[in-house]
């Protein structure tokens, strides 16, 4: 068991029991799933940009990515039905744990100028989305072999709609969100 859900377990549940005075533990928020997805915007001038980008998000994630291809052809993006617009990964469980510790504990700390996360960083139902701007954040990507470098998406799904237990689930867990 990681150690981030462990602190899950033994100190946040407990604590939003209280805080948002539920019943049940299966009431209180927690996380679903985390999905990170990347556009490929030079896809179409380099397929070793492809290569390159999947290789990365296989060493952040530890999951191979899944390729998404555009529906249909849109003339004034130069995309057409079927070629490779961006990739994603959906992490459960263990990983999802694993990588969401090393997101709090190394990556973040490391970009530059970080402050924190703001609030507009939710949605309406609570769900945490994070745009990351480059890669070599995580420590997995050497960066003096980076021959490319991408920026991706980050989303956090929570199980429920509450705003405020989700913003009061992160902050327990450790990511660093500004204040009011």
């Amino acid at each position: 068991m990681n150690s981030l859900q462990k602190k899950y377990i033994d100190e946040v549940a407990p604590t939003l029991l209280e805080q948002i005075g539920c019943k049940s533990l299966f009431e209180i928020p927690s996380i679903t799933k985390v999905t990170v997805n990347v556009g490929l915007s030079n896809a179409t001038t380099t397929k070793e940009f492809i290569e390159d980008v999947k290789n990365d998000l296989m060493l952040i994630t530890g999951q191979k990515p899944v390729v998404t291809e555009a529906r249909k052809s849109i003339a004034g993006f130069k995309i057409r039905a079927g070629q490779t617009v961006g990739m994603k990964v959906t992490l459960r469980g263990r990983r999802m744990w694993d990588f969401l510790y090393r997101l709090i504990g190394t990556a973040l700390p490391r970009i530059k100028d970080f402050q924190g996360l703001d609030k507009k960083c939710f949605d309406g139902q609570g769900n945490l989305n994070i745009g990351i701007v480059e890669q070599t954040i995580f420590p997995e990507i050497a960066t003096d072999e980076v021959q490319t470098v991408f920026g991706f998406q980050v989303n956090i799904t929570t199980r429920t709609d509450d705003y405020e237990g989700n913003v009061s689930l992160m902050r327990l867990l450790g990511f660093p969100i500004k204040k009011d």
